[in-house]
């Protein structure tokens, strides 16, 4: 399996680095791109640097390089997760806005039908927030906001960061051990 990453810079970068470091583990090949907002946010949000956070990844690109392999549809990959997903990355999949390497990645998984997944982070929602994310569900993309869950009674940040990672990779059906499944609690 190959899975496109994308950290863009709203706040929940964790969810990201979690994800990377949850593939690398099992070897599941990922494409990393951050962008400029998402590389702030690392140490402003998290003990980890830039570096360690591209060392997860099996290949990183620029986020302003639009010649990277995964730019074209011709490049094969299973899929793309955006975690976090901020609104201005929304807003530029939603309408087609390819200005950076996630946008257009993100607009090639489309057109390709391949599934895509975005970590959107924002809290109250707007309007056009929610019409963006309604526009993009018509299409198939999955909307998987990191929404806290207590049925697993969490005991710490850790477990409702690896839930949220967890929901994720269940859309790739990509078994993993990082919350119980419900009733096995």
């Amino acid at each position: 399996m190959k899975l496109i990453i994308g950290i863009t810079g709203s706040t929940g970068v964790i969810y990201g680095i979690r994800m990377l470091e949850t593939l690398k583990k099992l070897n599941i090949e990922t494409h990393l791109i951050i962008s400029e907002w998402g590389e702030k946010c690392i140490p402003m949000e998290t003990e980890f640097t830039s570096d360690y956070v591209k060392s997860l990844a099996t290949n990183v690109s620029d986020e302003k390089n639009m010649a990277s392999s995964i730019s074209s549809g011709t490049h094969r990959v299973d899929g793309m997760i955006v975690a976090p997903c901020s609104m201005k990355t929304l807003s530029a999949i939603a309408s087609g806005y390819d200005d950076t390497l996630v946008a257009r990645a993100a607009g090639v998984t489309i057109k390709e039908s391949r599934k895509l997944i975005l970590m959107v982070r924002e809290t109250p929602l707007s309007a056009i927030n929610l019409e963006n994310m309604l526009k993009l569900a018509r299409l198939g993309i999955v909307i998987l906001p990191p929404v806290t869950e207590f049925y697993t009674k969490p005991k710490s940040l850790d477990d409702i960061i690896n839930h949220g990672v967890g929901k994720c990779l269940d859309q790739f059906d990509i078994d993993h051990d990082l919350y119980p499944r419900w009733g096995t609690t």
